[in-house]
């Protein structure tokens, strides 16, 4: 359903930050033009020059800006100057999409209750790496993917949507990467849609939506 807003409610603007082929990328471009996001991806910043998710970017006429990480001597240089470019964009809202890098501390509090991840799986269950191959491993019978806020715990940021995909005997990790890339470009635009009109937010280290603490909620794909 497309959003229906009070004209004074400002569109939010938004930074997405990627390494890769950009699909969430491209679901959370599709939500804002079709009108089920309240706001506008304003940048796309890549760590890598051949990330296909920069031309999805330029297709869409929005700003695309690479910066390579291995121009930076260490982590923190390479952060403050990722900082510098955000926030040249004035952004309400950060969107980890496929980056492949862990923030500093010092990134992760300046963006406090404003920066937000996608991960493929159902958290707590396999942070870092790897995760189908893992999820394959342990013969899980469910997987799926969490959006997040960000905090300074690696994947350990308070859980805001969740959903998830039933794993079948015959799956592979190509397979099973598949369905949870349907269930990831599901729930993400709806938890930026959330965002953009003001639902969502985090107090201390709750995620809240309509003020109130969000128990866990998830969404299957069946």
């Amino acid at each position: 359903m497309v959003l229906s807003l009070p004209e004074k409610l400002r569109r939010s603007r938004m930074v997405v930050l990627i390494s890769g082929n950009g699909s969430n990328l491209q679901a959370i471009i599709d939500a804002c033009h079709e009108g089920h996001i309240f706001g506008d991806v304003v940048a796309v910043i890549s760590n890598e020059s051949s990330a296909y998710g920069l031309n999805r970017a330029k297709n869409a006429g929005i700003e695309a800006v690479t910066l390579p990480h291995k121009d930076f001597p260490t982590r923190a240089d390479y952060d403050s100057a990722l900082s510098q470019h955000i926030d040249g964009f004035e952004p309400d809202l950060i969107v980890l999409a496929g980056f492949m890098r862990i923030l500093t501390a010092n990134t992760v509090r300046q963006y406090r209750g404003r920066i937000i991840n996608i991960h493929p799986s159902i958290l707590p269950l396999y942070p870092g790496l790897n995760t189908h191959e893992r999820a394959l491993a342990d013969q899980v019978s469910t997987h799926g993917a969490t959006v997040h806020f960000v905090t300074e715990a690696l994947d350990g940021g308070p859980i805001i949507l969740q959903g998830r995909v039933k794993v079948l005997d015959n799956d592979s990790e190509e397979t099973l990467a598949a369905k949870v890339h349907v269930v990831e470009h599901q729930i993400y635009p709806k938890v930026i849609a959330w965002f953009s009109t003001g639902r969502l937010g985090m107090r201390e280290d709750t995620a809240l939506l309509d003020d109130t603490p969000i128990n866990l909620r998830i969404e299957s794909s069946d």
